[in-house]
């Protein structure tokens, strides 16, 4: 990320002016949730969609703080759902100042974001970002719905992580061809692009939960198993099992019988799964879709940044 070291600085600047607010433990919980640790992909890619567009001009830093403080504020609230007590690398707002203020807390930076978006005044910008919180808000049910359920399907696991993760993404990608006053052909190839890099950029995050260091990843690994969160690598694994071995791992963890050397044990059987380069595979045709979106985009600096961030997807650690 060392070439884009520039526009990071001005997120973060731009990030820093959003959050103020005049109740200090309002402010104090957003600096914490949004300022820090978070790889700011997101902004950075409405900033660069923009610019493939023809956009320009140091307003594109202050509209990206919008895509920012909406993940931000999901964060907030997937965190008081799963009683989780890392995030980023440091405890969870929700485990420094409670549920209740973590979830306020999270509203504040919705209402933050959408006052942003009122301001700069276009129709189309505000519908993608009112149609992308309702299909999030959607998907954090749907997950919520299935928590600790074994029987999850691949297609509802697809469907959790395009409404959880992948439309917010696209609407970053699309949202900046809006700014930039581009056509509906760009603005589609954009909201596409994104659409598959946030469903490859999920797969290798779940991937990760499995396979990565809790140094760099930031929370800890197995985290979505111990929350009930069913994930590909999971369903997979179940899948290449023998039925009378998946049916009893099922009955011991819906049922909370499981202990910690269960989840040690399954965590070590999913790490050496045949399905985790079968996932992986996945997520690189996502990137490979995401890639052909840009082929109709003007060969421009920034169109060449996008594919770049996108192709980093397959090999991040964190």
């Amino acid at each position: 990320m060392s070439r884009f070291e520039a526009d990071l600085a001005e997120i973060n600047a731009a990030l820093q002016e959003h959050i103020g607010s005049r109740v200090p433990l309002v402010e104090e919980i957003a600096r914490y949730s949004v300022l820090g640790e978070g790889k700011r992909l997101r902004p950075l890619l409405f900033v660069l969609s923009a610019r493939s567009c023809g956009g320009g001009g140091t307003d594109l830093y202050r509209l990206s703080a919008i895509f920012e403080t909406i993940h931000a504020a999901s964060l907030l609230h997937d965190d008081v759902l799963d009683n989780a007590e890392v995030r980023r690398k440091k405890p969870s707002s929700a485990r420094v100042w409670g549920n209740q203020a973590a979830v306020l807390g999270g509203d504040f930076l919705y209402s933050k974001s959408f006052g942003l978006a009122v301001g700069h005044g276009s129709l189309p910008f505000l519908e993608i970002l009112a149609g992308t919180s309702t299909r999030m808000a959607e998907g954090q049910m749907l997950e919520l719905a299935h928590t600790n359920d074994w029987s999850l399907t691949r297609e509802m696991y697809m469907e959790i992580i395009t409404a959880k993760t992948a439309v917010l993404i696209s609407a970053a990608c699309a949202c900046g061809a809006v700014a930039a006053g581009a056509g509906e052909k760009e603005i589609d190839c954009l909201a596409r692009f994104g659409m598959d890099l946030g469903i490859a950029f999920q797969m290798i995050d779940d991937l990760l939960d499995y396979t990565g260091s809790e140094n760099v990843f930031g929370k800890p690994v197995g985290k979505d198993l111990r929350e009930g969160k069913i994930t590909l690598p999971l369903i997979q694994t179940l899948a290449g099992m023998e039925p009378v071995e998946a049916k009893a791992l099922r009955e011991r963890f819906e049922t909370g019988k499981a202990q910690d050397e269960d989840f040690v044990r399954l965590i070590q059987r999913v790490r050496e799964a045949p399905c985790l380069d079968e996932i992986q595979s996945e997520a690189r045709a996502c990137v490979e879709r995401a890639d052909r979106a840009l082929e109709p985009m003007r060969d421009v600096q920034a169109k060449q940044d996008l594919r770049r961030l996108n192709r980093q997807l397959l090999t991040r650690s964190f």
